[in-house]
């Protein structure tokens, strides 16, 4: 069994070694995705005018921008700005009325001078491109995706990391197993051999690194499951043993790309409604973030804190949705509450990302994605300094037979 076991683990190695160095080098970077991109763009963050200048409600500087520029529509913003930022939002494209296409906007994020509205700058988001203010979202995206091109519905670079991660799971057991041969040898599966030569060094990172932070590799890999395959896999599997909430996405067909549902409410109406339920639910933190789901005809409202956006620490912040057509309260999500599935569900990306420990927990995820990638050199490594001794090995065991019938004779 072992020996089959060691097959199956060198050939899931092989099959997703490739994929998982991406994963592991481009996550090591993005644990800090919005400090090294505010630090290379600047221009998208920083506001031209200072932090001594009055500045412009978001909202106020959300409606300037759509008047001036119809052909798009503001679709996630926060509510506050910290003193000396940029308001940074993301935007969708607005039907062309002549062609029943959407505008070609050339961007999806911009960032607005808090003070005059002035538009700083713009990128599209997750873009191929090495550029300064396209690196970090490149490398954001690159993780999860790989920048495959969807086919059809199908989110084919998402789909392909999910494989790869469900494979990465039950790699994690096989390894395990065959790291630990015996009961009287299971100290050499946790020990590196420095000062012995780099063969046995390279040997012990793959084994022993891996056996050390086994837990914490089980870890990403069933999270990346959940954050690649959550509708298609992660969910009917938590299903099984517990109840999971549909999510107000969930519950509505989306419209078509080119038919966007345009809300009757506006953003103050939905966000006055929403912070009514809020009270009744007794939360004491303001809106922090607004978004707009054309193609569900949502409201989203985030309530935080200022200075809180990215959520270090827990499970992140609530949510509530409300109907853009209705005003009607359409769901809520609010981290610690539901099922024993859905606290399941609720902690994948805090405990992907590293976030629900906060800062500590994003230092060890950075340390985790440089692992990755080391186990994965590795693990090629040691593969190939096999497959050269097999073909040795059968180089000279071809070569004695050859040269051993001439003997034979010979000596007779």
């Amino acid at each position: 069994m072992r020996s089959t076991l060691a097959i199956l683990h060198r050939w899931f190695g092989l099959s997703i070694a490739l994929f998982l160095f991406v994963a592991g080098a481009t996550g090591a970077v993005i644990a800090w995705h919005h400090e090294l991109d505010a630090w290379l763009t600047p221009q998208l963050f920083v506001a031209r005018s200072g932090p001594a200048a009055a500045q412009l409600a978001p909202l106020t500087l959300a409606q300037r921008i759509e008047e001036s520029t119809p052909s798009l529509r503001i679709s996630d913003m926060p509510l506050s700005i910290e003193p000396g930022q940029a308001l940074t939002v993301s935007v969708t494209a607005r039907i062309d009325g002549a062609t029943g296409k959407p505008f070609d906007l050339g961007f999806n994020q911009m960032a607005l001078d808090p003070v005059t509205g002035a538009v700083q700058g713009s990128r599209t988001w997750g873009a191929m491109s090495f550029s300064r203010e396209n690196l970090v979202p490149f490398l954001y995206k690159l993780h999860y995706s790989l920048h495959l091109p969807d086919v059809g519905q199908l989110e084919l670079g998402m789909a392909v990391m999910g494989i790869v991660s469900v494979v990465w799971i039950f790699d994690c057991f096989i390894a395990l197993w065959i790291s630990f041969p015996n009961a009287r040898s299971w100290r050499k599966s946790l020990v590196l051999r420095i000062g012995q030569g780099w063969p046995k060094l390279n040997f012990d990172l793959h084994r022993s690194g891996g056996v050390w932070a086994w837990g914490l590799l089980l870890t990403l890999a069933i999270t990346s499951v959940s954050m690649n395959l959550g509708r298609q896999v992660m969910k009917p599997v938590v299903s099984l043993f517990s109840p999971v909430a549909a999510t107000p996405f969930e519950k509505r067909e989306p419209a078509p790309v080119e038919a966007p549902i345009e809300p009757r409410l506006s953003r103050e109406q939905a966000i006055t409604l929403a912070q009514a339920e809020a009270l009744k639910r007794g939360w004491d933190d303001p809106p922090g973030a607004l978004l707009y789901a054309d193609r569900y005809g949502l409201y989203g409202i985030a309530f935080f804190a200022p200075g809180l956006e990215h959520g270090d620490g827990g499970l992140g912040h609530p949510w509530l949705y409300v109907d853009g057509m209705t005003g009607a309260m359409a769901g809520s999500y609010v981290p610690g509450t539901g099922s024993a599935g859905d606290l399941f569900m609720q902690a994948q990306f805090p405990l992907h990302s590293g976030r629900i420990l906060g800062l500590p927990g994003r230092l060890l995820i950075s340390l985790m994605g440089v692992l990755v990638a080391v186990l994965s050199v590795t693990g090629l490594v040691l593969w190939v300094r096999k497959r050269r001794a097999r073909m040795q090995a059968a180089a000279r065991k071809k070569s004695a037979a050859i040269h051993g019938k001439p003997m034979d004779r010979a000596r007779i």
